[in-house]
């Protein structure tokens, strides 16, 4: 029900946007949020959107580089990522809950992940 795109291999400093669409579920009444596992780590949150985009949240280690927004009329959610960093290397999936939460476990759904590798 959510498809995550957009990631590649991208130059340190580079700008990707990844999507995630959304089929079969009430886009609107959810809580978008992003996610990211980098080799050996554990899943970490990294943002999250309300259901207005009225409210954002983020981890520290990309606030202020990354925007995260939706647009309910494509039931799509977004991820902005800019000045990409080598530690910004990861799997990154976008998650849908009912509720605002920065708890992977805590989410509904989820897709099915994209890489984003950031060389040096």
């Amino acid at each position: 029900q959510l498809q995550a795109s957009g990631g590649g291999l991208v130059q340190a400093g580079g700008s990707p946007r990844l999507s995630c669409a959304a089929s079969r579920l009430m886009f609107s009444r959810y809580f978008m949020g992003w996610f990211r596992q980098a080799p050996g780590k554990e899943r970490e949150f990294v943002a999250a959107i309300n259901w207005r985009s009225s409210s954002t949240y983020y981890a520290d280690s990309v606030k202020g580089r990354f925007t995260i927004s939706r647009d309910n009329a494509k039931n799509t959610a977004y991820l902005q990522m800019n000045s990409l960093k080598p530690e910004d290397t990861a799997v990154y999936y976008c998650a849908a809950n009912p509720t605002y939460s920065v708890i992977g476990d805590e989410y509904d759904y989820w897709g099915q992940g994209t890489q984003v590798t950031v060389s040096s």
